[in-house]
This record gives structure tokens, C-alpha cells and sequence, in this order.
């Protein structure tokens, strides 16, 4: 459900606790709803702001909060809590809206709200009505937000809101998605919380008691179920097949990476030409050696080698904002159920795989959906080796160099073919590695059954797409200005120390006026060349020189300073091509000395090694949060070194034999 934005106001993502809101006096409103209930939207509309919205559960599992105005500029403090079917939770997320909703403060690190606001969708009434029973019995002041009663009306289905509203003894505001209308009577409804009716005896508890209870409200709103969706069903019937689904899921995956490659490089090409104009830009005015090199090597060669790869980036979050905005992606998390149960997982666990194509981060952080203790850390363990977008930099880099752009595989791209091949592999890697941890580890918990609802199709609004995509760009914006730009000053500082005198240069045979050779030697001989070589035995059976090591070691920071770290090596040796300084670069000694570095058993080598190897410390500080101790991570890290240098040794021998 989409709407147009209103107020304005900072988001803050926290695991418990609004004492800087408490502190401030502001009135507090929770927003309470199932998943696919248009909750995260209705937020995201009142306040302004752009969390995730998914259409399957465990994507919010964390605490979000903006401000907003209503009244007579009164601001109040919204807050979206975590999508749930009922109270009685069974995930770590459906405990946070139990410790919320907790008036008796048995959790004293978050704060009970004043009013609440919870969604109903009004095609799916008599399931929502169990959620609201309980939610009554917390006696807060409640409004009912009635969600997708267009859909309803489209349908044929029925109710008399009013009369609906009576029946409960609590107000209900209908808010349709892209009108503005029910957005402004919410506001208004709002600033009357302290008003807002109550019925005089609360719902039932008894289950039991509870189903007659939803019977009699719907009646008593004249509520008619609406009929089934014959587009949805016609088309659910293809999608969902075991079959023909999963060769559509295939299919659609594989024409996902043809079009990123085919649509973002001429793009790409342009960004590129633009950094090549700031370097000569900076050779042409800039005449303190020092500040030029920088420049040059560590702002131009380094950050703008990873900022070529934008394009790629932002079309990836085009194309999936896409897919989850037309409802597919819940079809596949569904189709994929039937797998991950082979692996003795469900269906709740591939949803936190799912989350990982754009960032581990937020994949491990929606384990918090799986009710099993034993799940829940196994997807943790596996969800690192889904394939981010930080690995994409890496990747196209790496197949730009081994296949060139006009390669072709049938009538199709072969750097999208490869492309496509990484992704599986690293999706089917993840499966085996999760299905192996859930074997082995001793942790127990229920077996429950997975539960998804489907949304309907419908085509994606351009806003909410627009929204999605800004703010993954701007993300990776702003880890390229902060992280990587902070790892590539380091870097560019080990790079280029000790200084060398003339008379050392001199000495070494090399010409101090030729800027290219000096810049080589220095380079050759610095700080981060003794620690590229001191590594030189780990990962020389696997082809890598000391200029990879140090972009492998470097990539801890972040996957893409590999990138820029072999963009300033190679803007120092070759400042006019650096892209083509990359295909020229040679093994400097050794029994290969001449050969070239990046060949096909190397690159073979590192695309397998970026593959399985956990490059990203925050991941490792994320699952150190969500699992409790140092164990997990420290076990991840090591289990995902070894399996990379293995597999890349692998990789490099047969791909050796190959070719």
C-alpha cells in the first residue's frame, strides 16, 4: 500500500527503548498490524519516512520511529513495530510488540504507548479480529485503520464501516492507498487519541469465545467476504507451479542479470569517462606533487573506481523494488519454502536469505522471525554467503577483465551468464551451509508451521520504487564517503610511505623524472607491500600477488575497497588507462614472473574466494549482537576462510587444467 508522504521527521532504528522521546514529553502512537497489513507504509506516509516495506513477515523486525504534527502542530512520536498475527509470540520480533504493549512494565527498557493504531485489512477481517481482541485487552486508546477496502469493493465484498466501528466501541478510519483523504482524517482522528471510545465490555480471551465474538462484530457491520481474485488465482496457477514456477523464478533471475549488465554499461561508460576528465582535470591544475597523487590516486583512482559501478548498483534496486512492488518475490520466498524444508529449514528462513541479496545485515537481522532457536542460527551462519551488493563492484570488475564486453553464450551476454552463475551458487552454497548448522547444532526449539500471505498483484508504484532505490543508493553513497573513502586514505598513506629521496631512487636505477616509474617503485616498496608479501604464503598457492593480498586484507573494511585499492595501484601505474593498467599488470617474480596477474585461474580464484570469504566486519558485529557472544561470529569467519581458500584452490587448478 503506497500513500503520499506527509510531516517529516528522523527515523531511529533501536532494539528497545524511546527514552529520548519519553524524555521530551511527546504523546506516543504505535503502529500495530499483520504482515502485509500495509502497517510499515501507513508509517512511512504519516511520518515522512522510508523503511523497508516487504510483503513477507520478518523484513521490519526492528523498531522504527519518526515525529509527526497533528492538531495544532502538536508533534507526536510514531512509532512501527514489527508485523504479528497475535500476542502470544514465538520470534524475538513478536516479543518486542509484547514488551510494548506491556502496561504492567514488566520490561522496563521500552516505553508503554499512549495510543495505538491498529491496521485491519479489510479483505482478510476475521482472521485480523483474533489480533485486535487481544490488543483491546491491554485497555489503551485504540483506532482501527482500515486497510485495502478498495480491494475489498473491486472484489465485490462489503462493509458498512460505521456500523463496523459501533460494533467494535472503538473509532475506524478507512485509508486507501495514493488518497489523501483517509491520511487527513487519520491526522484529525489523532489529535482526538485522548477522546477516543472504548467498548464497555472488552472481547473475550477464550479462543474459542474469541471466533464467536469476530462473527458477531462482522455481522453486525454487515461484512461480505469478497470474492476471489480470478486474476491472482489464474496466474498464481502458473507462477506457483512446482514446475513451470521455478522455471519462471530461474528465468526471471537469469534475464535479471543479462539486464544489468547490458542496460548499466553504457552508463557505466560514462561514469567512467567522467572520472577520467576530473583526473586530467587534476594533472592540468593541481601542481603540488603530494596533493595531486592523492587526488588522483586515492580520490579519482580509488573512490571514483568504485563509483563506476553506481549504475550496476542502482539498477539491481530498481529491478528487485520491481519484483517485491508486483508481489512476485513473496512467490518465490514461497517457492522456495519446498526447498529450504529439504534442507530440513522453512520457509520463514529463506525469507532472511532473501533479505541478504542487498545486505547480510538486514538477513540476519530477520532471523528474528524464525521461532526455532536451531533456525534462527543457522540462517545467521549462512546468510552472509547470499551474494550483497557490496560483492557486485567485485564482480563485474573481476568478469569485465576475464570476458570481453562483446562475449556471448547463445544470444546471451556471457558476463551476464557468469554473473547470474555467482548468484546461484552463492544462493545454493547458503542453503547446504544453513541445512549443515541445523544438523549440527545443539540448540532445540518448535517446529511450526510457515505461514505467508500473498499479496496481489498489482503494478508497482513509481514513488515507492523511487523511494526504495534512493535510499539504497544513497546508502552505498554514503559507505563510499565514509568507510571506503576513510580505508582508501589509509590505504593510499601505506601506499605511498616511506618517502624516498632522490638520491634513493636514483640509486635504485630508477629515472626521478619519469612520475610513473617513481610512483611504481614507491608503491613496490612501501608499508603495504611488506604486509601485501608478509601474506604472500597463505595466498600464493591460489595465484594472488602482494597488490591482491592488500585488497583482500583491505576489503575487511568493506567489499568494495578491494575495488579501490587496485584503482589507486593501478592509477599510479598507469595514470593515463587505469582501467587498462588492470589487464596489464604482470606477476613481478616468482617461477610465473611475466605472466599476467589477473589471468583466468586467478580471477577464477577471486570471484570464488569473494564468494564465500566474510569480507565485512559489521556483518560480524551484527551477529555477535544477535546471537549473544563472540562464538558464532568468531565460527563464521573461520568456517567461511576456509571454505574460500579451499574452493578458490579449487577453482583456480580446474579452471588451470581448462585453459
Amino acid at each position: 500500500m503506497g500513500h503520499p508522504h506527509h510531516g517529516g521527521g528522523a527515523a531511529t532504528d533501536h532494539g528497545g527503548g524511546g527514552a529520548a522521546a519519553a524524555d521530551l514529553g511527546l504523546t506516543r502512537f504505535a503502529v500495530i498490524g499483520s504482515p502485509n497489513s500495509g502497517k510499515t507504509t501507513l508509517f512511512n506516509a504519516l511520518t515522512g519516512l522510508h523503511a523497508k516495506t516487504g510483503n513477507y513477515p520478518g523484513v521490519t523486525v526492528a523498531r522504527f520511529e519518526g515525529r509527526m504534527r497533528i492538531g495544532d502542530r502538536e508533534t507526536v512520536v510514531v512509532e512501527d513495530l514489527p508485523g504479528t498475527y497475535s500476542l502470544d509470540p514465538i520470534s524475538p520480533d513478536e516479543q518486542i510488540v509484547v514488551d510494548v504493549l506491556d502496561t504492567d512494565h514488566h520490561n522496563v527498557r521500552v516505553d508503554v504507548p499512549d495510543a495505538l493504531l491498529v491496521l485491519l485489512n479489510a479483505t482478510t477481517l476475521r482472521r485480523s479480529l483474533g489480533l485486535l481482541a487481544q490488543v483491546q485487552q491491554t485497555g489503551l486508546p485504540i483506532c482501527v485503520v482500515l486497510t485495502f477496502t478498495d480491494d475489498l469493493a473491486r472484489r465485490n465484498g462489503q462493509l458498512d464501516v460505521a456500523a463496523f466501528s459501533r460494533a467494535l466501541g472503538v473509532p475506524v478510519v478507512p485509508v486507501v492507498a495514493g488518497h489523501r483523504d483517509g491520511l487527513e482524517v487519520l491526522r484529525e482522528e489523532m489529535a482526538g487519541y485522548r477522546s477516543w471510545s472504548a467498548p464497555v465490555v472488552p472481547p473475550p480471551t477464550d479462543p474459542a469465545e474469541v471466533t464467536g465474538w469476530a462473527e458477531s462484530v462482522l455481522t453486525s457491520g454487515g461484512y461480505r467476504l469478497p470474492e476471489l481474485d480470478r486474476r491472482n488465482s489464474r496466474i498464481d496457477s502458473v507462477v506457483l507451479n512446482p514446475v513451470l514456477g521455478t522455471a519462471i523464478f530461474l528465468l526471471t533471475m537469469f534475464l535479471f542479470f543479462q539486464t544489468i549488465f547490458t542496460v548499466a554499461a553504457p552508463l557505466q561508460g560514462y561514469v567512467e569517462a567522467g572520472f577520467a576528465w576530473l583526473g586530467d582535470l587534476v594533472a592540468a591544475h593541481i601542481h603540488i606533487p603530494w596533493l595531486s597523487a592523492f587526488l588522483s590516486q586515492a580520490v579519482v583512482g580509488g573512490i571514483g573506481g568504485v563509483l563506476v559501478f553506481l549504475p550496476q548498483i542502482v539498477l539491481l534496486f530498481v529491478l528487485i523494488a520491481i519484483l517485491e512492488g508486483t508481489g512476485y518475490l513473496a512467490r518465490a520466498a514461497f517457492l522456495m519454502d519446498r526447498v529450504m524444508a529439504r534442507a530440513g529449514l522453512e520457509g520463514r528462513a529463506f525469507v532472511a536469505l532473501l533479505s541478504s541479496l542487498a545486505c547480510a545485515i538486514p538477513g540476519i537481522m530477520a532471523t528474528r522471525s524464525l521461532p526455532s532457536a536451531r533456525d534462527r542460527l543457522a540462517t545467521m551462519m549462512a546468510a552472509p554467503l547470499m551474494t550483497c551488493a557490496a560483492r557486485l563492484p567485485v564482480y563485474i570488475l573481476l568478469v569485465s577483465i576475464l570476458l570481453p564486453a562483446q562475449a556471448r553464450m547463445g544470444p546471451f551476454s556471457a558476463r551476464g551468464v557468469v554473473m547470474f552463475a555467482l548468484y546461484l551458487l552463492g544462493a545454493v552454497s547458503a542453503m547446504l551451509v544453513a541445512a549443515v548448522f541445523k544438523k549440527f547444532t545443539s540448540r532445540s526449539g518448535p517446529q511450526l508451521p510457515f505461514y505467508m500471505e500473498m499479496p496481489p498483484y498489482q503494478v508497482p508504484r513509481l514513488k515507492t520504487i523511487a523511494a526504495e532505490v534512493w535510499t539504497a543508493a544513497s546508502a552505498f553513497l554514503r559507505k563510499v564517503t565514509s568507510i571506503i573513502l576513510a580505508a582508501t586514505v589509509v590505504l593510499w598513506v601505506l601506499l605511498n610511505l616511506p618517502l624516498r629521496s632522490d638520491a634513493e631512487l636514483s640509486a635504485a636505477g630508477v629515472d626521478t623524472g619519469d612520475e610513473t616509474a617513481v610512483a611504481a617503485y614507491v608503491i613496490d616498496h612501501s608499508y603495504a607491500a611488506s604486509v601485501g608479501k608478509a601474506v604472500e604464503p597463505v595466498f600464493a598457492p591460489l595465484g594472488f600477488d602482494w597488490r591482491i593480498n592488500i585488497g583482500i586484507l583491505s576489503s575487511l573494511a568493506a567489499r568494495e575497497v578491494f575495488v579501490a585499492t587496485l584503482g589507486q595501484v593501478a592509477a599510479a601505474e598507469n595514470p593515463e588507462e587505469p582501467a587498462q593498467a588492470l589487464t596489464e599488470m604482470r606477476v613481478q617474480d616468482g617461477p610465473n614472473a611475466g605472466r599476467p596477474l589477473f589471468d583466468a585461474p586467478t580471477i577464477a580464484a577471486l570471484l570464488v574466494f569473494f564468494m564465500y570469504a566474510l569480507q565485512c566486519m559489521s556483518t560480524v558485529g551484527v551477529m555477535r549482537r544477535e546471537s549473544g557472544s563472540w562464538k558464532w561470529p568468531a565460527i563464521a569467519f573461520s568456517y567461511m576462510f576456509v571454505l574460500a581458500w579451499v574452493l578458490a584452490l579449487a577453482a583456480r587448478t580446474v579452471v588451470g587444467a581448462l585453459v
